[in-house]
């Protein structure tokens, strides 16, 4: 019985186009659909999560859907929230302990926002955490680029050890969900 599942944080429409279009944002949302389809193949569950807001994610609006060419499937699980916390005010706990989930993949957007609090929040609640090196980005800001951001986040996450489990990359090419 396998005990993990993949999260997909926040590819939405308005954080994958326009003036907000995240770094690489369609090549990752390719890596994204590698990782999705080894896992669908594998039956591991597929969550969809998407943020909201009042601003641009307001809930419904083009903003809000998921981005195009992100492949979706019925079966996947979806998580509305809005904090960057996927675990907070939402039902995804829940729903992991439910499907006795003891692993999670991560890979998303943004980087320094949602896909690092939900990893580190993920790692308190006792989960292992497998972060998809090449399946995450962001914008960067005035200070660091996107590139640095998510280079930073991979090498940071990964030497947490206060948790207990522990943060392991992977590319989007080299996850195995068999065995």
């Amino acid at each position: 019985m396998n005990d993990k599942a993949l999260l997909i944080i926040d590819v939405q429409q308005g954080l994958c186009e326009g003036a907000h279009d995240a770094y690489e944002s369609k090549l990752v949302i390719g890596r994204i659909n590698t990782v999705s389809a080894k896992a669908r193949a594998a039956g591991i569950p597929v969550v969809l999560i998407q943020h909201e807001d009042d601003g641009l994610l307001k809930h419904e609006t083009r903003e809000w859907q998921l981005a195009h060419g992100l492949r979706a499937e019925p079966t996947d699980l979806r998580i509305r929230k809005t904090t960057p916390d996927a675990f907070l005010r939402t039902g995804l706990e829940a729903a992991m302990k439910e499907r006795n989930i003891r692993e999670l993949v991560i890979c998303g957007m943004h980087t320094e926002f949602c896909v690092d609090t939900t990893t580190r929040r993920a790692l308190a609640l006792g989960y292992q955490v497998i972060l998809i090196e090449d399946a995450h980005t962001t914008e960067g800001n005035a200070f660091v680029t996107a590139r640095q951001v998510i280079q930073h986040h991979n090498a940071t996450l990964t030497n947490i050890s206060s948790f207990g489990p522990r943060v392991r990359t992977f590319t989007s090419e080299a996850i195995r969900f068999d065995a």
